[in-house]
């Protein structure tokens, strides 16, 4: 008979994809969770994880009795938390899953916010590309993320906060020989679409946005690049070897350093929406839906204080 030990280690070590990572975060010795893992696959008569050149990963059996796990583990924390009064001093872990140029604005506010007002909360911060972060989020290691866009699945609840303006950028050595107005001056979608490109791979959420943009006016990208890095893609413009486009507050410090000159997209401008995403498969506990309160209150007072440049409210137009 599989206990919630099991299925709480079972899971551990499915999100880490290797014993010994799972060992450590649970301070199991590793012989004891190969222990727990063949005594599950005996119960269940099935094999449960296999090992590849990634680390160890679930079987087709594994995927199914994770899903129940998260689901089990889950309606158990809420019990807890029920059963303790914790309404108002909620306990608990919760993952929030952030884009690389998101948590660098968001990320030290947020923990100071969590840590002050609900100490007992275990805040683990994911960042990543985005839609690394997206597929963390479908397979159910993060409890909420940040998105740049809407995830159209049943078990994903997401809600649109913010729009953020994207720029063309440059080195200013590059700009000078092909011809752009100053920096600052407004261009337009297909000036900037003209420009040799460093973009992220096309899987990533930027580029499709970008490729649709682009496709709508009867033009393609001209991508010289791919390049899954907002710092690397910054390193290589600086370099004179493309141009790319990116949210303003990505390119800030390079900016104010005289690395990078940018010039905003006009007709209309080039806007990307942000999404606050959450599983609503599984029971919400008090520490998630008290962080998911923060996360909206502090994005949204970034935007109307100034801090986060280049951003507005969405209001529903």
């Amino acid at each position: 008979m599989i206990d919630i030990r099991q299925l709480r280690y079972f899971m551990v070590i499915a999100d880490q994809r290797s014993f010994t990572r799972a060992a450590q975060a649970l301070n199991v010795a590793q012989p004891a969770l190969s222990l727990h893992v063949r005594h599950m696959e005996a119960d269940l008569g099935v094999p449960l994880l296999v090992r590849t050149s990634r680390g160890v990963e679930p079987t087709e059996s594994g995927l199914i009795l994770l899903r129940h796990a998260r689901v089990i583990l889950g309606q158990l924390a809420v019990a807890e938390e029920e059963i303790r009064g914790q309404a108002s001093d909620p306990v608990g872990e919760v993952r929030l899953g952030l884009p690389a140029t998101i948590c660098e604005v968001i990320a030290v506010p947020l923990i100071r916010e969590v840590h002050q007002r609900h100490p007992k909360i275990r805040l683990r911060l994911a960042e990543a590309m985005s839609g690394y972060v997206q597929d963390w989020l479908k397979e159910g290691r993060l409890d909420l993320a940040i998105l740049y866009n809407d995830i159209p699945e049943s078990r994903i609840a997401s809600r649109k906060i913010l729009q953020e303006e994207l720029v063309l950028f440059g080195s200013p050595s590059l700009a000078a020989g092909r011809g752009l107005p100053p920096a600052g001056t407004a261009i337009t979608r297909a000036l900037a679409f003209e420009m040799p490109l460093i973009l992220p791979a096309e899987s990533h959420s930027l580029r499709r946005l970008l490729a649709d943009q682009a496709q709508a006016m009867g033009r393609s990208l001209t991508t010289v690049f791919d390049v899954d890095s907002y710092t690397n893609i910054k390193a290589l413009v600086a370099q004179d070897l493309g141009f790319s486009i990116l949210p303003r507050r990505a390119i800030e410090a390079a900016v104010d350093q005289g690395q990078l000159i940018f010039w905003p997209v006009s007709d209309p401008a080039l806007m990307r929406s942000i999404h606050l995403s959450i599983r609503k498969d599984r029971p919400r506990t008090n520490a998630v839906a008290a962080v998911e309160v923060l996360t909206e209150s502090l994005l949204t007072s970034l935007v109307t204080s100034g801090a986060w440049i280049g951003t507005r409210l969405f209001t529903g137009d």
